[in-house]
């Protein structure tokens, strides 16, 4: 299986979009669906609500997620909502009290810190990955990529992606004296500081130093 790349000429700044991210579902019953929202128990059941919607959907789980303990694990940590980016089918539910249920097949986040639904670059990112121990952003967008780190200026450049077999992704770049490599897999991946859950592992090499996260496609991927 031949590898894609797609190459980037133009870099250009990521800025934050002015517009809101509308989250109002018009999907047909049984349509797979990338939702963005936030996660509750009740009940003995999880239930998901759309941004800036008051639907709510019970989470049902196929066994291809491991939604329902990570979700456990974070609501125990004390009150509040879950934001959650999911993909997955909605449907009827027999149960009166609620608008349907959901059928997971992609858990994207789950986390308690973040902007959430609130997030307005979300709609314009291709990749986000980060990590700790050093502490490091990085958001990949049409673009270029911009990463961040504490005490240091934010290192914008342009970037060659190369696609490769089972969902693996290779970013690299040099440019302005930067040797910048980022490597991003498929797998279950919990933030070491805040037990947030994301979808992907992630790898990150710039001038020779190895830094490990995690990360997730943004809403501009539909991958």
């Amino acid at each position: 299986m031949h590898a894609s790349r797609r190459i980037l000429f133009v870099l250009l700044p990521l800025l934050a979009s002015c517009q809101t991210f509308d989250q109002q579902s018009t999907t047909a019953p049984g349509e797979r669906v990338r939702l963005q929202g936030e996660i509750t128990r009740a009940a003995g059941h999880l239930l998901f609500s759309p941004c800036q919607e008051q639907r709510r959907f019970i989470v049902s789980n196929d066994g291809a997620t491991d939604v329902i303990r990570d979700s456990a694990a974070l609501l125990a940590e004390g009150p509040g909502p879950l934001f959650a980016d999911l993909r997955g089918r909605l449907a009827a539910s027999p149960q009166s009290s609620v608008d349907g249920q959901l059928a997971l097949d992609q858990v994207y986040r789950l986390q308690r810190e973040g902007q959430g639904c609130a997030d307005l670059n979300f709609t314009r990112t291709l990749l986000h990955a980060d990590g700790h121990e050093p502490d490091w952003n990085l958001t990949v967008g049409v673009a270029g990529l911009v990463l961040k780190r504490p005490g240091q200026p934010p290192l914008a450049l342009p970037y060659l992606e190369e696609r490769l077999p089972e969902g693996r992704l290779n970013l690299t770049s040099e440019a302005n004296g930067q040797r910048l490599e980022l490597w991003v897999a498929p797998q279950h991946c919990i933030d070491s500081m805040s037990g947030g859950v994301r979808h992907l592992a992630a790898e990150l090499r710039l001038n020779g130093e190895v830094m490990r996260g995690c990360g997730y496609l943004g809403g501009a991927r539909n991958d």
